[in-house]
């Protein structure tokens, strides 16, 4: 994904505002320490320049001694109260700006947690979100750059106040009128040459700067793409999911050969150090001459003036340095305003991500609390395509289930299975036809209110590094007797027992040296136990036996009833010997219900799809079905 090319200056500085106001109402004290910290860092070094003059002023005169000592104690205690609070400002600096790379994962996180799933199931965001993280990882571009410019243009405009106030007397005091050549120094026209070719050098070094920065920003793609490549070919030999492979097949040969690459992004001969030995080598290099120009005229002016007689020995060393500082703060005024330039394509990226809109509605409905858990759900002409597609992943689907009945989702892959649940938990709306929830549009209701009705163990489930009893709650607090109520039901009971630390045992190694590795099948089964402690009156398990063996499979299906009790319950499965424990059978084929019915009815259908899927999986079941 590609930025739309550098905007103007005043869009670019729109959308740097419209980001900082976002960072600021989440964070605000990243942005004000680091405000606080530049102005004081820009102003304070002034009030030793001036101190240092006068007091060399007071040595090359020959002037009272106790001036000399008064004005030397006051730089001392200057110096020490500037040190005091510089160090107390960079360390609330410091504080605010700890984690900031998981402060702005935070935001997106937020960010995709209050978004549509439909949105987030976009393959259009996933890689938009890819693209913003890699800007941010690769180049520091996006808020990173911008807290960055922030601090630097406050910085340089109180710095360049400062730098006036020390600099304006510089042109104003004139050389007496008996130097005699050295006159031509008062000249107005003089003057404002001096202060031209100032001002020209001044924005000819930055307006350079930006310029080769620019270059860096165009080949943000490729820097990302370099990036990705070198992490892959770099870690894949020591990732262990690949060790097997790589060792067989010797594979480090292969990244080993790419790594040693001359011509790649970041190789002696690739893209970054062609660009570097070219124009932004040369746009740099010119930038550094012109620099010392500046400090070159400014140390002939300064001196001649001197020389003359317009001040004394110690106004040359502030104006030197204030002049300097003031140079500076002018080129890095312009430099920040090029970095915004620059950074901006890449902030509205992620304005764009931040400003997702969404698609689903919560209605304001709120879902009746049944004490049976007495819940009827119907399917009217609901067809679905997903965005960006013209194909039906669902078409003209009508169904009626609910009032505690089982009901199993059958078909081939792609058949459309996955797609009904995502429909019923309203992770999707239909592009066609109504859901109904005890006769009334689901989308009348309340969001999250219908999401409760509903405990679904997805195929693609997650757990997460946490206590095993978090994990099945959801929660830090949560009740024990139930948890292990849940997880028994599951069939976990057993392995649960040999852990010393029972639910409070750590699943994996992520976070702790003492966290436990599970398998595929005892996942499954912690998910299944998590799925019943929400108690939600509808169960859905989406290829709840997928991952264990025959013989935990035949213990989950012989406690089937004791599993969801009275609630409805509905199953995708591909393995058919799931579909005898229920009511009702539903057989998806592309995307159609093309047969309803009980497992006997189904199979008596000899041509029915039901029918041929249950006889190409007979040989694995240990009873035959006649």
């Amino acid at each position: 994904m590609k930025n739309k090319g550098v905007p103007s200056l005043s869009k670019s500085l729109k959308i740097n505002f419209k980001a900082w106001r976002i960072l600021f109402k989440e964070y605000p004290h990243i942005l004000l320490s680091n405000i606080f910290v530049a102005i004081w860092g820009a102003l304070s070094p002034y009030v030793g320049i001036y101190l240092a003059a006068r007091v060399i002023d007071e040595l090359s005169s020959g002037k009272d001694k106790n001036t000399i000592i008064l004005l030397v104690a006051a730089t001392l205690v200057a110096e020490a109260i500037i040190a005091l609070l510089t160090a107390l400002l960079k360390k609330y600096k410091n504080t605010q700006s700890a984690g900031m790379y998981y402060k702005i994962e935070n935001i997106y996180t937020r960010k995709l947690l209050n978004t549509d799933f439909a949105t987030v199931d976009d393959p259009k965001t996933q890689e938009l979100l890819t693209t913003i993280r890699q800007n941010r990882n690769g180049g520091g571009w996006g808020i990173y750059r911008m807290i960055y410019d922030v601090e630097q243009l406050v910085s340089a405009l109180f710095s360049a106040l400062g730098g006036i106030s020390l600099t304006i007397t510089l042109f104003t005091q004139a050389v007496p009128e008996n130097a005699g050549d050295f006159v031509v120094l008062n000249n107005p026209l003089f003057i404002i040459a001096i202060i031209a070719a100032m001002v020209i050098i001044t924005c000819t070094a930055p307006l350079l700067d930006s310029k080769a920065q620019s270059y860096y920003a165009k080949l943000a793609g490729t820097l990302n793409l370099g990036n990705r490549l070198h992490g892959h070919f770099g870690q894949v030999c020591a990732e262990k999911r690949y060790a097997e492979d790589v060792r067989v097949y010797r594979q480090h040969v292969y990244c080993e050969k790419y790594g040693n690459d001359k011509t790649t992004t970041f190789g002696t001969k690739g893209t970054f150090s062609k660009y570097s030995k070219g124009p932004v080598g040369v746009l740099f290099a010119i930038s550094a001459a012109i620099s010392e120009v500046f400090t070159f005229i400014v140390y002939v002016f300064v001196c001649l003036k001197a020389w003359a007689g317009a001040f004394g020995i110690g106004a040359v060393t502030q104006y030197v340095s204030a002049v300097t500082k003031l140079s500076g703060s002018f080129s890095n005024i312009l430099r920040t305003f090029g970095e915004i330039k620059n950074n901006a394509p890449f902030l509205q990226l992620e304005l764009d991500f931040l400003e997702l809109p969404d698609k689903l509605k919560s209605g304001e409905e709120h879902v009746e609390q049944l004490a049976d858990d007495d819940y009827e759900v119907e399917f009217k002409n609901v067809s679905f395509k997903y965005p960006g597609t013209d194909i039906y992943a669902l078409k003209n689907v009508n169904i009626k289930f609910g009032q505690g009945r089982k009901l199993a989702v059958v078909g081939r892959n792609g058949s459309g299975k996955t797609t009904f649940i995502k429909l019923l938990c309203r992770l999707y709306d239909p592009t066609e036809g109504t859901i109904l929830l005890n006769g009334k549009d689901i989308r009348e209701y309340d969001i999250i209110e219908y999401e409760r009705v509903f405990s679904v163990v997805f195929q693609d489930f997650a757990l997460f590094a946490m206590p095993l009893g978090e994990n099945v709650a959801t929660s830090a607090e949560y009740d024990m007797k139930k948890v292990e109520d849940c997880l028994n039901k599951a069939g976990f009971s057993e392995r649960l027992a040999s852990w010393k630390d029972g639910l409070n045992t750590v699943l994996y190694k992520e976070l702790t040296e003492k966290g436990v590795e599970i398998s595929g099948g005892e996942a499954q089964k912690i998910a299944i136990a998590r799925a019943l402690y929400k108690g939600a009156p509808i169960v859905v398990l989406d290829e709840p036996t997928a991952a264990l063996d025959p013989i935990a499979e035949s213990e989950i299906y012989a406690n089937f009833n004791s599993i969801v009790e009275k609630k409805t319950a509905i199953y995708i499965s591909h393995r058919l010997s799931s579909c005898r424990f229920c009511d009702n059978i539903a057989v998806f084929d592309s995307g159609e219900m093309v047969q309803y019915g009980t497992h006997a009815e189904l199979l008596s259908d000899k041509d029915g799809l039901y029918s041929q899927l249950w006889n190409a999986q007979a040989q694995y079941y240990n009873k035959k079905e006649d």
